[in-house]
């Protein structure tokens, strides 16, 4: 986390569960960063197209990683799977991350 702050991002999940859900789960695993709750299909969908699942568990959403520019209010990277091979780690993230920092700084300076 601190090397995200570093680099001025910022950690924010999102889920469909209810509030009472949300606050237990943050609980029991220790995040600190803020969770919003309650989320619907639209608004996923409103940031990048969604996989969402009908089996007998019932329907739901795949979990899903955004990384949202904060001007634009879009997403400009999404991934999602149905299991953890396939979904962006921390140091996928970091390095993506830190790219884009070197190309603004470059476009800056130029």
């Amino acid at each position: 986390m601190d090397e995200l702050e570093e680099l001025g991002m910022s950690v924010i999940a999102g889920t469909v569960e209810d509030r009472e859900t949300a606050i237990r789960m943050a609980e029991e695993v220790g995040l600190t960063f803020p969770i919003a709750y309650g989320i619907t299909e639209d608004q996923v969908a409103d940031l990048a197209p969604i996989w969402v699942e009908d089996d007998r568990h019932g329907r739901y959403l795949q979990p899903t990683e955004f990384l949202v520019a904060k001007r634009r209010r879009t997403a400009f990277g999404t991934m999602y799977a149905s299991g953890p091979i396939g979904r962006m780690s921390i140091d996928e993230v970091l390095f993506l991350l830190r790219n884009l920092d070197r190309s603004r700084r470059r476009r800056a300076a130029g």
